[in-house]
């Protein structure tokens, strides 16, 4: 072994060793082998000293020499169960499992012969000794029962040998009391009653029903009442639309006469504002009373995209654990239990499945473990397992963080009950993620109105001649005595009374027109937009106070030596001088001054710490140790939290994190930044689905700000374009804000204005990138201080001296005002104004007409961008100023592309000089 390791590495190494010996001898070099060897003969020698010390008091015969080599077999026995038990578990209730051949005796060099010997093993069943035939029974009990286990893949041995043992007793201690197995079967009886009454009342009605499914509610309800106990305050649940109407109803506990109103065919959401969503994407939230505390349950709202709520709850999740953590005064992420319910054939299709789980360790975004819920209906639409996968199981994704998995017999009732409480106790002793993979199957079609005997007539059929669940578990229970044939007949008429009960209410207030108690919704109706300037400067004490910390290093810090020699000085002169101030200066002077105010600053995304193109620098590394040091966070005893991760390398999974973080905590900015805005599409869903309309489909609002570096400077189609043209193609009903600005006081303004208003929305922003340190894009520190603020248009900063001789309007944004402001100087142009449009949705259309009324004998208005025609702003921007304008609006950019830039640097030089001239010329 190596003694460069730790003990633990060694130990690690010498059991993986010895799993491989035990299941192929051959499969580890000769010493190795060598040594496994020797240590089962040792073991073996042991074993025939307790025997001898027995003997000699008459109480057994010793063992034999030919013990040896029975010893390894058994041993290599029940490696081989522990492994590969699962394969044979009874885990499907529409079939019988089939044997696996490795699993027999014979392969082990085992024989019937052997069956009545003893044998023990110290790490099975704390080394009780049995026969043989008792040794296999238990590991049939245990690994091949109505649980398929699978953990022998977790490298960490503290918690493989914790998994190991647990599953060991549970085998030997599964409580089977009458008032767990009544609970299980309220549940149940509960969950196929709704299902029941909708498809009665609401005969052809969508719903997405769970049933054959009815044993996800026995799993999330033990959780829920197992959580008080556990130290968990609250709930964050995901999930798609599969049983989401039952797990509304009676787990969320959402009104039920608004859910049933919601299948009517008169339903209207009772909005102030937005368009709302079907019933089965919406979200809710209650508060659960339970006898031993109070559980916050929320289930985030979500699309029909498979899988892309997950990286939203865990940011929720995060989030709340961060504010009950402020309020208690210490971070425990086992108060907040995030909960992801998927389907079989999501789970492994979908990559953000696998996203999502390589959050779950890391430092910026770990959520102390998520439970996972698979409904596996062993169907995904109508595709078989076959065809949606090339793995064994579903969950096989889950095991590249090392979680363990449960595969449970979804129509038995006490094993999904230790499966929740066993997931819960692992997720809070570990902080991992664990799977709970539940199989069962889909009664109806993909949806009510779906026919599965279409696409798959056996098992349809076999399906449509099996009692459901809840009349199997009945009878049995009557049969066991558990409960009584009255009794029983009692519970199911009060449970259908309830739903009645909820029904007839819910047609009397809908013939009394009052819609208003049926809103049902926990979203947050905010102020509409307003242009209305918001005063966001800050006092000069303060700009240099934050300026100050920002240019300081602790004493005995090593420094970077360029960062020393260069970015300190460079900055501590422009604090002495109030300027030039540039665009990263400006940004840390932003969220320095909302730290000051108590409001808290997130900042996530791809290399974000020191910045894409090495501009940010917002953790300093000593150059010597690698000790890191973070100026934000010593600005004052009193300031609010500083935040600043690197992410892995993932659009989808982080903006969805970050996303779900700005619902759950309000009064923080968060900002995600994409490494360069091109690759921000590879969150196309996170854009679409959620931040640009989660506040008209379920009213919650965001204020999430996105940082995507925007510019065409020659390099290339993926380092160009942040499809400026997509984010306004999706604005409407002030639903966010897009920006593409051209000075560091502007961006500084707009990042404070996130926070000063009484109402929440996006922020998109084109970032710059060779702005970033153009001389000319700068500000100064008159440009930040008291009496400023964002404006969201900007006059040409040229002094006409008689504005009626101007006979040239040129609208821009972003990085090409530069380009022509230095060509219309080269040129000795003194007739031609340029106006910024910095923020260009919601468009400030009095602004506008504002700033061109002084040019009052005009005629000539032209939009330059940088973009292809048919990218970028122009044809949103296109109409709506020439309303504004009057008058036709000329275009001047490149022509239109099916790629948005240039591959040479000599091309785009050669197109950029040409569009910049030919605003001068059209």
């Amino acid at each position: 072994m190596n003694s460069s390791v730790s003990p633990r590495q060694n130990a690690d190494l010498l059991e993986l060793k010895y799993a491989h010996w035990c299941e192929d001898q051959s499969s580890v070099e000769p010493t190795w082998a060598a040594f496994f060897e020797g240590f089962e003969l040792g073991s073996a020698q042991v074993k025939r000293k307790e025997d001898a010390a027995a003997a000699s008091t008459g109480s057994s015969a010793p063992a034999s020499d030919a013990d040896l080599a029975f010893f390894g077999k058994v041993v290599s026995l029940i490696y081989n169960y522990r492994t590969l038990g699962h394969t044979q578990a009874a885990i499907n209730p529409l079939s019988v499992p089939e044997r696996n051949p490795r699993l027999k005796i014979e392969q082990f060099g085992l024989s019937a012969a052997d069956l009545d010997r003893e044998v023990w093993n110290a790490f099975f069943r704390h080394g009780d000794r049995m026969k043989l035939r008792d040794m296999v029974t238990a590991l049939e009990a245990t690994y091949s029962g109505k649980i398929g286990f699978e953990f022998m893949h977790i490298h960490n041995t503290t918690v493989r040998h914790w998994v190991r043992e647990r599953i060991e007793n549970h085998a030997l201690h599964l409580d089977q009391s009458p008032s767990k197995k009544l609970s299980s079967l309220r549940w149940v009886l509960e969950a196929e009653a709704f299902e029941n009454f909708l498809g009665k009342r609401f005969l052809g009605e969508k719903r997405f029903s769970n049933e054959g499914g009815e044993g996800a509610m026995i799993l999330l309800n033990v959780l829920l009442e197992a959580c008080p106990s556990s130290g968990v305050k609250e709930i964050e649940m995901g999930m798609s639309h599969r049983g989401r109407m039952n797990v509304l109803a009676n787990f969320v506990r959402k009104s039920l006469t608004t859910v049933l109103y919601e299948f009517t065919p008169n339903y209207e959401p009772d909005l102030v504002a937005g368009d709302g969503d079907v019933k089965y994407h919406l979200g809710y939230e209650s508060v659960r009373e339970l006898s031993d505390g109070n559980v916050r349950v929320s289930l985030a709202a979500n699309p029909s995209h498979l899988e892309a709520v997950n990286s939203i709850v865990e940011g929720k999740a995060r989030a709340r654990q961060r504010v009950l953590s402020e309020e208690a005064g210490e971070i425990d992420r086992g108060r907040v239990l995030p909960i992801l319910l998927h389907g079989d054939a999501a789970f492994a299709g979908q990559g953000s499945v696998a996203e999502v789980l390589n959050l779950s360790q890391l430092k910026g975004y770990r959520t102390g473990g998520t439970i996972h819920l698979i409904i596996n209906n062993q169907i995904g639409f109508t595709t078989s397992p076959a065809d949606a996968r090339s793995t064994d199981y579903a969950t096989d994704v889950a095991k590249m963080v090392e979680a363990p998995i449960l595969h449970v017999n979804g129509e038995e009732p006490m094993e999904l009950y230790w499966a929740a409480l066993f997931a819960l106790e692992f997720r809070q002793k570990f902080g991992r993620d664990i799977v709970i993979d539940m199989y069962c199957y889909r009664r109806q079609g993909h949806n009510e109105a779906d026919q599965a005997a279409f696409t798959q007539p056996i098992i349809a059929k076999k399906i449509a001649d099996r009692p459901t669940f809840g009349v199997i578990y009945k009878q049995q229970l009557v049969a066991e005595g558990v409960i009584s044939q009255a009794d029983l007949e009692a519970l199911e008429q009060s449970i259908w009374n309830t739903l009645e009960d909820g029904y007839q209410k819910m047609v009397a207030l809908q013939e009394a027109g009052d819609r208003t108690a049926f809103s049902g919704s926990t979203g947050v109706v905010q102020p509409t937009y307003s242009h209305a300037p918001v005063a966001t400067g800050i006092a000069a004490e303060q700009f240099q106070k934050i300026g100050k910390v920002l240019t300081t290093t602790p004493a005995g810090f090593n420094l970077n030596p360029t960062l020393e020699k260069r970015f300190i000085p460079r900055r501590a002169e422009v604090l002495a001088n109030g300027g030039p101030i540039d665009w990263a200066f400006a940004e840390s002077l932003a969220f320095g001054s909302l730290l000051l105010e108590g409001k808290p600053v997130r900042l996530s995304g791809q290399d974000c710490r020191r910045g894409t193109f090495s501009q940010r620098h917002a953790v300093f590394y000593d150059y010597e140790t690698r000790e890191r040091y973070i100026p934000l966070e010593h600005l004052d005893s009193t300031q609010a939290k500083f935040c600043v991760h690197n992410s892995f390398l993932s659009e989808f999974a982080v903006l969805g994190f970050d996303y779900g973080y700005s619902l759950s905590y309000p009064s923080m900015l968060t900002l995600w930044e994409a490494q360069f805005g091109d690759f921000a599409n590879g969150a196309q869903v996170i854009i679409d689905q959620f931040i640009s309309s989660a506040e008209s489909k379920w009213q919650t609002p965001t204020d999430l700000v996105m940082l995507l570096p925007h510019g065409y400077e020659g390099m290339g189609p993926e380092h160009s374009s942040a499809r400026l043209e997509r984010f306004l193609q999706l604005c409407a009903d002030k639903n966010m804000i897009v920006g593409n600005f051209t000075t560091p006081a502007q961006y500084f303004h707009a990042l404070r204005r996130q926070k000063h208003r009484d109402y929440r929305k996006p922020l998109v922003l084109m970032t710059p990138k060779s702005l970033l340190s153009r001389p000319e894009a700068v500000s100064h520190e008159s440009d930040f201080t008291e009496g400023t603020c964002f404006q969201e248009v900007l006059p040409d900063p040229m002094v006409f001296a008689n504005p009626a001789e101007v006979n040239r309007v040129i609208f821009c944004s972003g990085k090409v005002f530069y380009d022509l402001v230095a060509a219309r100087d080269e040129k000795g142009i003194g007739n031609a104004a340029i106006v910024r449009i910095e923020q260009l949705y919601p468009f400030h259309e009095d602004l506008v007409k504002a700033i061109i009324g002084v040019y009052s004998n005009c005629s000539n208005f032209i939009w330059c961008q940088e973009e292809p025609r048919n990218m970028g702003a122009w044809s949103y921007i296109a109409p709506r100023l020439e309303e504004v304008a009057g008058s036709k609006i000329r275009y001047a950019g490149r022509g239109t592309a099916s790629s948005p830039a240039a591959g040479s640097k000599a091309m785009h030089y050669r197109e950029q000089k040409a569009l910049v001239a030919r605003a001068f010329e059209i």
